[in-house]
């Protein structure tokens, strides 16, 4: 019998190891074990002035760009418990007493295991070894691989306990420590920014740089600006259309070849279009076509469909994970494309229930074979997003874990229940014109739409001149010229879909990374950017960052792609983690002048800073020398009255005083109390203080007018 810790990431996971194991100890499979629980990390890495040795301080406290870039050699990494206090409504405790409870816990186990989760980030293995360093465990550490929380996957990763020699072992743990560090070296990037705006007279907040973050916000600042400057510039080209409404045009390679049949007036394009005569239609070909269901989505698509309804990115990201430890959808933070056969076979199953709950008619769920594009018989570390085993009774039930629940759940369980409808069939036909054959046409005739009746999306078959829809199966027999005026394309507004794509076509992050840095930096006071129904629109701190940052690294597509691949490299260890600091280092290096030097565009793109502070309305002062000796000064108003004369000197003197004030609800509320040196956000300041009775008179009152 071997005595297992098991450490899992939140009281939820440690719920369903229980419920998977047979309880909160026991023995499983002919071990010993106890389930133990963080609430997430509960460390992180103390100031970067208290990193270093003591003649440094000065220097690393400082903003000033003289001390920069850092000597990543001065770092002890040192880290500490997070100070945070408990979010409202839950269990949990401070992170300082959650690791004396699990030394205490450990304490007599012969191996500690790590059952956090399994992320591609890697994440789950540094909350679990920052516990490990932290309560000194000296002994034998395992993991606990799963692909998600239900019975059959935790007690399979139970059977198959790995050893982890050591912690410089554990590639997942270099990995995210890497990351980490990475992103704590990053933090040089916000105090360039944040100092050369303020030195260029600009009120904004901290202006937050780093990774995936400055990319992101340049990349949405460029498309605003390309729409900001764009000017609709006309053309004029001959183009054929037939009875049916069928238009053929010639195709281009480029602007070039196309510039030698577009006119700039329309004048000029009648002119050219008197050379053509009606044609008749040849060449026609029809070819009928199959297209199937599309890929199960990963968490950037979901958040890509959901966000014009109305739901942003933390509210997925957060309503997601609370029903993913509930068992209704599978892990969010998966990097898989495909499900497991295995998967495929315990979900089947369930599918009249979930098409039940998601009002899909099961007469189009005739698909029973698993399809290539969806399934593998390969292994997955977790599988893609799909339901859970727990299917919800109804989608309104959904909301108690958010109100995109009902949302999120239909759109996962339409995007899997596609996978059993029948291919999507449709005609393909292609014409020319006879007497014009560069001038074609091409279009597609639904005939049985058979899966995009569970649930639609992007036509697979990708023809930029190409239609579909209410199009007529017949062509010609005879197109007539016509004069078409079109134009310079205008760009796309920046939604969270064109931003998804984009990532994901450059494979930069996982779908939950894009996700979760998206969800930082449209929230709080430091936003860099707003968000509202899936479009995006820059803050002033946002447009800050943005021209900051043109030309440098940090914001660079092709450096970014290339940080996550080095980090990749990392975790497989093929790269050591000292070297991928290093990369921090040059790119503070190479981007701190251009920073410096693009300080200098912010006033053609935001104008006067003046402009931009926030004017508040200065409270009269009062002065004077306390009964201590003290020379202070304070405001002479507070709660709307103004001190007298002889209130003021006996607030100097020491005194208590008694006046009367309105409150924000037009009552009349009695106040009491003396003069004192307070601390607000960390600054001590002079002022009057009302005496604690006061409020607890005032809380009483309310209490008891309830009551009545």
């Amino acid at each position: 019998m071997t005595d297992y810790a098991i450490l899992c990431e939140k009281a939820s996971a440690a719920k369903n190891f229980a419920s998977a194991l047979g309880g909160t100890s026991g023995s499983f499979a002919g071990k010993s074990y106890t389930i133990v629980h963080s609430h997430g990390h509960l460390l992180e890495l103390v100031d970067p002035k208290d990193q270093v040795p003591d003649d440094k301080v000065t220097q690393y406290r400082s903003w000033k760009l003289e001390h920069l870039p850092w000597n990543v050699n001065d770092f002890s990494w040192e880290k500490k418990p997070i100070a945070a206090a408990p979010r409202r409504g839950s269990h949990q405790t401070t992170a300082r007493k959650s690791l004396t409870e699990l030394k205490t816990a450990v304490k007599g186990c012969d191996a500690i295991v790590i059952a956090t989760d399994v992320d591609p980030s890697g994440e789950g293995e540094l909350l679990a070894w920052e516990i490990i360093n932290a309560i000194k465990w000296q002994g034998p550490v395992k993991r606990l691989y799963f692909a998600d929380e239900e019975k059959r996957s935790v007690q399979t990763g139970f059977r198959e306990i790995k050893d982890i020699p050591s912690q410089q072992e554990d590639g997942d743990f270099l990995k995210s420590d890497a990351r980490s560090k990475w992103d704590f070296l990053s933090m040089q990037l916000t105090r360039i920014a944040t100092t050369v705006s303020k030195q260029a007279g600009y009120p904004v907040m901290v202006v937050r740089e780093g990774r995936l973050k400055s990319l992101i916000v340049r990349h949405v600042y460029e498309q605003l600006e390309a729409l900001r400057n764009y000017k609709r510039k006309p053309f004029y080209e001959v183009k054929f259309k037939d009875p049916q409404d069928h238009v053929f045009a010639r195709k281009f390679k480029d602007d070039e070849a196309a510039a030698k049949f577009r006119f700039a007036s329309k004048t000029a394009g009648e002119k050219d279009a008197a050379a053509y005569h009606p044609s008749a239609v040849a060449n026609i070909k029809t070819t009928r076509r199959h297209s199937g269901p599309p890929k199960l989505l990963d968490l950037s698509n979901l958040a890509s469909i959901l966000a014009p309804k109305g739901y942003n990115a933390k509210e997925v990201l957060g309503t997601y994970q609370k029903m993913y430890e509930a068992k209704i959808v599978s892990y969010p933070r998966t990097d898989d494309s495909k499900i497991s056969l295995e998967q495929f076979k315990q979900l089947y199953p369930l599918v009249p229930s979930i098409a039940k709950v998601v009002d899909v008619d099961q007469k189009l769920l005739t698909h029973t074979a698993p399809r290539f594009t969806h399934v593998t018989k390969g292994s997955v570390d977790h599988g893609a997003n799909r339901p859970g085993n727990k299917v919800p009774a109804s989608l309104g039930a959904l909301s108690r874990f958010g109100k995109s629940g009902p949302a999120i759940y239909e759109v996962v369980a339409k995007n899997f229940l596609a996978m059993f409808g029948e291919d999507y069939v449709f005609d393909h036909t292609t014409a020319e014109l006879a007497d014009y054959p560069d001038f074609k046409t091409a279009f597609n005739v639904p005939v049985a739409l058979n899966y995009k009746l569970i649930f639609d999306s992007a036509r697979q078959i990708k023809d930029d001149d190409s239609t579909e829809g209410n199009q007529s199966s017949v062509v010609g027999p005879t197109a007539d010229p016509f004069v078409f005026e079109g134009a310079n394309p205008k760009p796309v507004k920046p939604t969270m879909k064109w931003l998804m794509n984009y990532l994901q076509k450059h494979n930069i992050g996982t779908g939950a990374t894009r996700v979760s840095t998206v969800s930082q930096i449209t929230a709080g006071r430091t936003a860099l950017l707003h968000e509202r129904r899936g479009t995006f629109s820059m803050t002033n701190t946002g447009i800050v960052s943005a021209v900051l940052t043109e030309g440098t690294i940090i914001s660079s597509t092709n450096a970014t792609k290339r940080l996550f691949d080095l980090m990749d490299q990392v975790g497989k260890f093929e790269l050591p983690p000292d070297q991928l600091l290093t990369t921090a280092t040059q790119t503070v290096t190479h981007d701190m002048p251009i920073m410096v030097e693009n300080a200098g565009k912010l006033h053609d793109r935001l104008g006067d800073p003046e402009k931009l502070v926030k004017k508040y309305p200065q409270k009269p002062k009062s002065s004077g020398t306390t009964s201590a000796g003290k020379e202070v000064k304070f405001n002479q108003v507070w709660g709307g009255h103004h001190f007298t004369d002889s209130e003021v000197a006996d607030l100097l003197a020491g005194k208590d005083i008694s006046f009367s004030i309105k409150t924000k609800r037009g009552k009349d509320m009695d106040v009491h109390g003396t003069l004192a040196q307070q601390t607000y956000r960390g600054h001590k300041f002079w002022g009057f203080k009302a005496a604690d009775d006061v409020f607890t008179k005032t809380k009483k009152k309310s209490i008891k007018n309830k009551s009545k």
